[in-house]
């Protein structure tokens, strides 16, 4: 059975667990990360060495996030949830930073596109090429149907590969001989990021909701980073998703460009069916 468009949303938006609901929240995570023989260096934000650790660790965050003003990859997308491994999927992404996002998701075994989607701030245009059919959303619908907050920067910096819900209070840091971990407290969310200490490059982000009566959690990691220019870029990435099911997605960036000239035209075929 092909993904249909739902669950392929949720995937695409789940990327650094942003499934997370604001008024559905989660447990917090207890998987320890670092090993047990990694020597300790700074465990709280509570000196002034600390503080000016943290501060410029939190600089070199922001100075690793990808900037653009295009960006276009084909994805292979791998998806096994509780009733077992989904039929692989093919996506190209193209993407003009704050102006839109277009995707073709074809069906691996079948080598046919089942779905095309627009999406701007303003506005989501869902193609379903085998239905022959075309729904028109607000912004607003998407968070509706997959359950997850977020806006349409949020999505973009999901796609790039730059920290999501990572908010600059910082509550505490901690170094190890190969890697670093930074926690985050925002509003919603617990943010733990893992970073490579020689270039400070995004290993992992677990995140889990303020609020631990619920029973959910989700796990992302980075790994087999690619320079392109000045661009570190991550092109194998896992997210893991646990509450009543889990869900366990791989994306594979197969080919992946900045900066060039590339079209997000959008027709829809006047045989389609309005829903």
């Amino acid at each position: 059975m092909i993904v249909n468009m739902k669950t392929f949303l949720q995937i695409i938006i789940l990327g650094s667990v942003l499934f997370y609901s604001s008024c559905r929240p989660t447990r917090q995570i207890k998987q320890v990360i670092a090993p047990r023989e990694a020597t300790e260096v700074l465990t709280k934000v509570n000196t002034v060495d600390s503080l000016a650790i943290i501060q410029a660790t939190l600089d070199r965050i922001k100075a690793n996030r990808i900037e653009f003003k295009t960006f276009s990859a084909k994805i292979k997308v791998e998806v096994t949830d509780n009733k077992g491994k989904q039929p692989d999927l093919s996506v190209v992404v193209r993407m003009i930073k704050d102006s839109a996002i277009w995707m073709s998701i074809s069906a691996t075994f079948l080598n046919i596109e089942v779905y095309r989607v627009l999406i701007t701030p303003s506005q989501v245009i869902l193609q379903d090429k085998q239905a022959k059919e075309v729904q028109y959303r607000t912004l607003e619908y998407l968070q509706e149907v997959t359950e997850i907050p977020f806006d349409f920067n949020t999505l973009q910096n999901l796609l790039i590969g730059n920290p999501v819900f990572f908010d600059d209070n910082i509550s505490s840091y901690r170094q190890f001989d190969q890697y670093s971990l930074v926690t985050a407290v925002g509003e919603y969310f617990k943010n733990l990021l893992t970073l490579s200490n020689d270039r400070l490059l995004l290993m992992r982000c677990k995140l889990d909701d303020v609020d631990i009566s619920r029973n959910r959690t989700a796990d992302i990691t980075y790994a087999d980073y690619v320079q392109q220019g000045s661009i570190p870029f991550s092109t194998n990435r896992r997210i893991l998703i646990s509450e009543k099911n889990k869900i366990d997605v791989q994306m594979n960036f197969k080919q992946f460009e900045f900066n060039k000239d590339l079209s997000v035209s959008f027709n829809v075929p006047k045989n389609y069916k309005r829903k």
